[in-house]
């Protein structure tokens, strides 16, 4: 890989294929001139994110009137991390409750280790803006999705990378409904109906059924956090 020129107006996002992912993308491709992806695999159950994602990149590309500004696309093979973890995310584990409060599909610093790789491949592409679709708002309790600690890694990577990264969170104080709203406002139905019928995320990797919200299996965390979030979209 050769190294780009560091430009304030290329950004690098964190791209999972889901919904806030997706979201986020589009976000990008509104405010930047150059824009990449990353996703992580860590061995994740939900592996089909993996092929949903580049289902998803493909149609936002052709798409969306800023698609022309959608660069390249990496992903980054960090199954060694996921076997340390060891999951309701990455085995085969009941989704419960642990002994701290946080449910089972907490993979200890999931995001910090995310956004160490993505900001030593942004120093390499040139880039200083790092997009995630972390939130505290609508979220499963996770701690790596605090703005709070976001800021502790914004300066780390600053710090140690010696580049003047920003991670940025678009989602960060928005609910799911919100969140729909917002895909609208970037993107129209088009997006809306792009990330109905393509995003994943159904920890479980459920595609078989159609819900209005999208596909998955209606019982884990994050579809029942997704089809909240659509209905109350939805009412409005």
């Amino acid at each position: 890989m050769t190294s780009a020129p560091t430009s304030s107006d290329a950004a690098l996002v964190l791209f999972s294929g889901g919904q806030d992912s997706a979201t986020c993308l589009a976000w990008a491709l509104r405010r930047y001139g150059r824009v990449e992806t990353v996703g992580f695999d860590y061995g994740q159950r939900h592996a089909v994110e993996m092929q949903a994602r580049q289902v998803v990149r493909d149609e936002m590309a052709r798409t969306l009137p800023e698609g022309r500004r959608l660069g390249l696309d990496h992903v980054i093979d960090i199954r060694g991390f996921g076997s340390i973890a060891d999951t309701a995310m990455t085995s085969e584990r009941a989704i419960e409750v642990d002994e701290r409060g946080l449910p089972t599909t907490f993979v200890p610093g999931r995001n910090l280790v995310f956004l160490i790789y993505a900001a030593a491949l942004a120093d390499r592409r040139g880039m200083l803006n790092l997009v995630g679709g972390m939130c505290e708002t609508d979220f499963s309790g996770y701690p790596d999705c605090r703005r709070e600690t976001l800021d502790a890694q914004q300066q780390a990577l600053r710090l140690g990378l010696a580049r003047d990264f920003v991670i940025e969170t678009p989602l960060m104080q928005l609910t799911k409904a919100e969140t729909w709203t917002l895909a609208r406002q970037l993107g129209g139905q088009a997006l809306v109906d792009l990330i109905l019928e393509h995003s994943h995320t159904c920890y479980l990797g459920e595609r078989g059924e159609r819900h209005a919200w999208g596909y998955g299996c209606g019982t884990c965390p994050a579809c029942q956090l997704r089809a909240r979030g659509y209905a109350e979209w939805a009412a409005q």
